[in-house]
């Protein structure tokens, strides 16, 4: 699958996530396979501002490639300059949040609410389009509500404008992420436009990636918080969808070594005070379902330093619970 000029060598793509989808996330994501992985999103104002906390969040050295960096805004001058730093930081592609649902964000008239807008959403991407280089991409949803479902035609217009590929979440924002994901959607999306599709919603195993990729038609599948503690999502769909074979699932002792890596990578990239705090949710995740999971979540949550966090990981690797 190429979008623009990017090949990715396989149709299993990292959904961007705001306070997951960081530098220790994306280096497991693509170690595990991963074709594409993307930046949490970032503000274009924020950018522009010289915001130290957002230019943070484009950091991908060290990466392995390709990453696309996605941008939300929706003034078009400031998503064209935005697009001209993203750029700049390294972007193999530029991606446009148009699927955003929380009201801080829609309130200003940004992701999703830009689907309210069409000719707006799509002047957006002309604009950037006509300052980068790099391929600009679009993730979405099936429109605002059900009574506003408009993603293929919203997708049309993109496509005219300058986009390279589009993302399609089978959910409305009124929705959020509730009830089904409406894979028809991304159905008729992909027969209204020549670019690639990626498919998203409801994909919570390698089986639901083949039977989108069967159903729907799409170029590709993008997986988000199937992936929360569990990056080993990556290598078993790429393998299903090469041979049909399902990779048996990690031990827990493997769980519990994933999770000691990732929090050294934000020990890394963060120092020990954030790496703390955000591990407690990500050691939840990789925790979740193992037996006396309780106990050990809420000996994290009150773990106040790097070694304590590590304690309780390593009594898991070495417990009965790692088998």
């Amino acid at each position: 699958m190429k979008i623009g000029g990017v090949v990715l060598e396989n149709p299993v793509i990292s959904a961007p996530m705001a306070g997951i989808t960081d530098k220790s996330f994306r280096i497991l994501a693509r170690e595990a396979g991963c074709s594409l992985v993307c930046t949490e999103m970032v503000s274009d104002q924020a950018l522009l501002y010289g915001n130290p906390k957002t230019c943070s969040l484009l950091d991908i050295s060290g990466e392995d490639g390709p990453v696309s960096m996605q941008v939300f805004g929706s003034d078009t001058g400031y998503m064209a300059a935005a697009a001209e730093i993203v750029e700049s930081r390294g972007a193999s592609i530029i991606d446009v949040n148009m699927g955003c649902p929380t009201p801080k964000i829609v309130k200003n008239g940004e992701g999703a609410a830009l689907m309210k807008d069409p000719e707006k959403a799509a002047g957006i991407i002309r604009a950037i389009a006509g300052r980068v280089k790099v391929p600009v991409t679009v993730k979405m949803r099936k429109g605002w509500d059900d009574s506003s479902v408009n993603a293929a035609e919203l997708a049309c217009l993109l496509e005219n404008a300058g986009a390279a590929a589009v993302t399609v979440h089978g959910r409305t924002r009124s929705q959020f992420y509730t009830g089904k994901a409406d894979w028809g959607i991304i159905a008729s999306v992909k027969r209204a436009v020549n670019i690639p599709v990626v498919g998203n919603g409801d994909i919570w195993t390698p089986a639901d990636a083949l039977l989108m990729l069967e159903q729907t038609g799409c170029d590709a599948i993008m997986i988000g918080r199937a992936s929360l503690g569990n990056p080993w999502i990556f290598k078993q769909t790429v393998h299903y969808l090469k041979t049909r074979e399902l990779l048996p699932g990690p031990a827990p002792g493997e769980r519990a070594a994933m999770a000691l890596r990732h929090f050294d990578l934000l020990l890394a990239n963060k120092g020990e005070n954030v790496a703390v705090r955000e591990m407690r949710k990500h050691a939840a995740w990789y925790m979740k379902s193992l037996r006396g999971a309780a106990r050990l979540r809420e000996q994290v949550n009150r773990a106040k330093s790097e070694e304590e966090i590590k304690n309780v990981l390593r009594q898991l690797c070495e417990s009965d619970h790692a088998g």
